[in-house]
């Protein structure tokens, strides 16, 4: 009786504190299931959202008018994606283990196609600060079956800058297992990272030339993606979502009917609608709070 009531109660201070941040008592909505694994969500100045399907190969775009469309086949099996300044979607590619611009009209630019004359593992995630350009992205290695390579082609799964303008990414992190998520704050001065295999999320201090600094644990958690509100809390990907303020304390958790939730944003004309993709399917969520990418 006492283990039912606690679940009670947790079950019920979860719900208060989801209300908080969710609109009224609404529940994720599902958009889709047509896919076979979504991940990378962004979204554009409009408030449509962009998001892959790697296996199959596509970008498709779920309209503010609530409509899918397929965007772009043969997408270089991009993974995470987000869009810079000028309206150019970027992708991490990892067919060729390269990043991507892509142009509102389908347009592809390779943006890098290595480091130091040697493959990446395979560009996983992405953020670009909207201070100066300039690109951070993870490189895990996931052996993928459409490689030929069986082994990496570089030591260590890194976190790299790539400043805007230039050819040669910089390593930013590489006392980490493997990263994956990565988002950074609208202000251009911390950076948040996942290393989803040591089950941790990092916070960074990011320097005037893009390095980073004073690296802090923020929570004891890694994460498949991840994004950011109006109040500076922190969503995480897994089993379902995981809210964290700004202090790194859990403030609620979104249950999603999937087995696995790897990635999410906030999009719509308003940026209250937080759109999750999750295993085969995709899904919306309406919201108190707005996004800030």
């Amino acid at each position: 009786m006492k283990e039912s009531a606690s679940g009670i109660a947790a079950d019920t201070s979860n719900a208060a504190r989801l209300g908080t941040i969710v609109a009224g008592n609404a529940q994720p909505k599902l958009v889709s299931s047509q896919f076979k694994f979504t991940e990378g969500p962004a979204v554009d100045k409009q408030g449509n959202i962009f998001f892959t399907d790697q296996p199959n190969d596509k970008i498709w775009k779920y309209g503010t008018d609530g409509k899918l469309t397929l965007f772009l086949d043969k997408t270089g099996r991009s993974n995470g994606l987000y869009f810079d300044a000028q309206g150019n979607l970027l992708a991490c590619a990892d067919a060729q283990n390269e990043l991507w611009s892509i142009s509102p009209a389908g347009k592809v630019t390779v943006l890098l196609r290595d480091v130091q004359q040697h493959k990446l593992n395979g560009p996983n995630d992405l953020w670009i600060n909207p201070k100066n350009g300039g690109i951070y992205f993870t490189d895990p290695y996931y052996q993928r079956s459409y490689w030929t390579r069986q082994s990496p082609d570089i030591e260590g799964q890194k976190v790299y800058y790539l400043a805007k303008g230039k050819t040669e990414p910089i390593v930013v992190d590489e006392q980490v297992q493997q990263p994956n998520g990565i988002v950074g704050s609208p202000d251009g001065k911390y950076l948040y990272v996942a290393d989803i295999k040591a089950n941790k999320t990092y916070r960074y201090q990011i320097s005037a030339d893009g390095k980073l600094t004073n690296r802090q644990l923020f929570v004891p958690q890694g994460s498949d993606g991840m994004t950011l509100d109006s109040q500076g809390n922190l969503y995480l990907t897994g089993k379902g979502v995981m809210v964290y303020t700004p202090q790194g304390q859990k403030l609620a958790h979104i249950d999603i009917p999937a087995a696995w939730t790897a990635n999410l944003c906030f999009g719509g004309k308003d940026r209250k609608t937080l759109f999750i993709t999750a295993s085969e399917s995709v899904f919306t969520l309406p919201m108190k709070v707005k996004g800030v990418e």
